[in-house]
């Protein structure tokens, strides 16, 4: 049976992925492998898990399809009107393991929800070769803590984590809601995210093609047992060269950003 996701502001203790050299039958493998081991003892597991700081990051997609170049390759479905989940990701993590595959099956029991709060807003991937991608590149790093130590439990942390963190909320109860006529200031939205966020998250713009501050996402850090305020530096675990980065930037603290509403029929061009 799945064992329930601990609670949020509960300190995760550290597990490095390694099976014992026992015999054990496919379906406990299989169990193991998803649901993450329970019971592992192995020396030296804290040095294999260098990373104190996890960015937990949102995007809105009103912003995130003017980051594009292109396009015709943004697609919102119908049924997102929300921030969706952009990622969860270890700062300077090392015990990666990119020979840790995911399949469907792994995150099957979850894939309303994530289709709902971590859709691909990409017409040319899946939503499933979003997650797989996610898990790759940064689940993986994160799995050296048992709370994160399989598909299932890291994704389903992602979901708790927007459901604790519910941005669009807090931004409508203030009355910061999406508008092309009217722009606002990063300490508008900080007054209203910070009480909630702590200090430690960055309010992140893209310019649209007039040369407008879009707001494309926020960047929230966290310390392993997920609560705010890690303060750590460095960078997000498969942020190397190779892996694609964020266009995402630092919005401007002297200048007004568009929060702009969300077209599905055409993300693009979100005020007509």
């Amino acid at each position: 049976m799945c064992r329930s996701v601990l609670p949020l502001l509960v300190t995760l203790s550290p597990a490095l992925l390694l099976l014992p050299d026992v015999a054990v039958t496919h379906k406990q493998l299989r169990e193991d492998y998803k649901y993450g081991r329970q019971d592992l003892e192995l020396p030296e597991k804290e040095s294999h898990c260098t990373w104190k700081c996890i960015l937990f990051t949102v995007q809105w997609p009103g912003g995130f399809c003017q980051s594009l170049n292109n396009e015709t390759l943004c697609r919102i479905p119908q049924s997102v009107n929300n921030w969706t989940i952009h990622g969860l990701w270890p700062l300077k993590a090392q015990a990666c393991c990119s020979c840790w595959p995911m399949f469907h099956s792994d995150v099957q029991e979850l894939e309303a929800e994530l289709n709902e709060h971590w859709p691909s807003l990409l017409k040319t991937k899946s939503s499933f070769q979003f997650w797989k991608e996610e898990w790759r590149k940064h689940g993986t790093c994160a799995a050296c803590v048992e709370g994160f130590n399989s598909p299932l439990k890291y994704f389903n942390l992602c979901l708790k984590l927007r459901q604790q963190f519910d941005i669009h909320r807090l931004l409508e109860d203030a009355g910061i809601t999406p508008s092309c006529e009217r722009s606002y200031k990063v300490v508008e939205v900080q007054d209203v995210l910070t009480p909630h966020l702590g200090d430690k998250y960055e309010i992140q713009c893209v310019k649209d093609d007039k040369d407008q501050q879009v707001w494309f996402q926020v960047k929230v850090r966290l310390f392993r047992n997920l609560t705010v305020g890690c303060d750590h530096h460095g960078p997000a675990a498969g942020s190397g060269p190779a892996s694609h980065s964020s266009p995402g930037h630092p919005c401007p603290l002297d200048a007004p950003f568009f929060y702009l509403p969300i077209n599905h029929r055409d993300p693009r061009r979100p005020c007509g």
